[in-house]
């Protein structure tokens, strides 16, 4: 079975072409950030219009890098949610748009079940069943997958995604959009000694998480030592730090609550390399067999929705002609696949 699948949830236009028996043949990733730097973030209006353009010429690129016709695509997946819903509408109502005019079956994909089974697409795949933090700049999600489709959530954050919590404290130090990768950069010339971040919600039980804190904190730090270099530097170190030990606490007391032994990392924030440390540092202690995306899977992307909709369109799902696009989709509403 060959897939076109098409992400459009937030600032990425992104299309894919993955063939069940092979993998994956083709994919392209259009990241807006040039376009939204200017404003600091993602505008929604902005994001919309820049899908429309981009979409149709991605996808003729794509079929064309893996030489195949319309006429071979046996199936369609598209983000359905969540995310912005004029970004969503536009991939919503293209896919399904093309599965009726080539009369092929089209399916709408779970944005985060995309990021869950993006590891699968790696050589070395996880084995249902396991735990994956998902982590990203809207979700921060601690799950207990146990098949294909059967998630519970097990932690959540209560407030800020740990990604959003990246880009605030990014903007506060000066940096530019998007602000996560390029607070790291600068944690690198950090002392990891100056300062120290609390870790939320680790003295407590339970599994959610806390970042709103870290952001308040900072800005505490920035208002005391000043605007320097240096003491950028530092606080954006501290704060990666504080970040980085709360995900492996909140990870490792799940393993010991749950027996699992697998754990899979996840979303646009899984690339940080600190955290990858940390996590491993943790995994390593507990005997978990650790697994993470290539770096090209973390960030939004479609092969991820393409293999998300293959499994799900080769159980026999498919949508009715009704356009589905619903921003707010919890991950635990979603069938097992059977």
């Amino acid at each position: 079975m060959i897939i076109l699948a098409i992400e459009t949830s937030c600032d990425e236009t992104a299309v894919a072409i993955y063939k069940h028996e092979k993998g994956l043949l083709a994919q392209l990733v259009y990241s807006q950030a040039d376009l939204h730097s200017e404003y600091g973030g993602v505008v929604p209006e902005l994001a919309s219009r820049d899908h429309i353009r981009k979409s149709l010429p991605l996808i003729q690129q794509v079929l064309a890098n893996a030489n195949l016709q319309n006429s071979d695509v046996h199936g369609i997946a598209y983000t359905a949610g969540p995310g912005l819903i004029g970004a969503l509408m536009v991939g919503s109502a293209l896919a399904r748009s093309l599965a009726w005019a080539w009369n092929i079956p089209s399916v709408a994909v779970h944005h985060m079940e995309g990021h869950l089974l993006a590891p699968m697409l790696e050589a070395n795949p996880p084995a249902f069943p396991f735990l994956a933090l998902l982590i990203s700049g809207g979700h921060t999600l601690l799950v207990d997958a146990r098949a294909l489709g059967d998630y519970q959530i097990l932690g959540e954050s209560v407030d800020d995604a740990v990604g959003e919590a990246f880009d605030k404290t990014a903007k506060l130090l000066g940096l530019g959009y998007p602000g996560g990768p390029q607070l790291s950069k600068l944690a690198e010339s950090g002392d990891p000694d100056r300062l120290r971040f609390p870790r939320p919600m680790t003295d407590r039980p339970g599994l959610d998480f806390s970042f709103s804190g870290l952001k308040t904190y900072a800005v505490n730090c920035f208002q005391k030592l000043g605007d320097d270099q240096q003491s950028k530097a530092d606080i954006a170190c501290a704060f990666q730090e504080a970040v980085a030990d709360t995900l492996a606490i909140k990870c490792g007391r799940a393993v010991r609550q749950t027996g699992v032994k697998r754990l899979v990392v996840a979303g646009g924030v899984s690339a940080n390399v600190r955290i990858r440390q940390r996590l491993d540092d943790m995994a390593n202690k507990q005997s978990v067999q650790l697994y993470f995306p290539g770096f090209e899977f973390c960030t939004d992307n479609a092969a991820m929705i393409a293999l998300a909709g293959c499994y799900r369109l080769m159980a026999g799902e498919t949508d009715s002609l009704a356009i589905k696009a619903r921003p707010r989709w919890q991950l635990a509403e979603l069938s097992a696949l059977v």
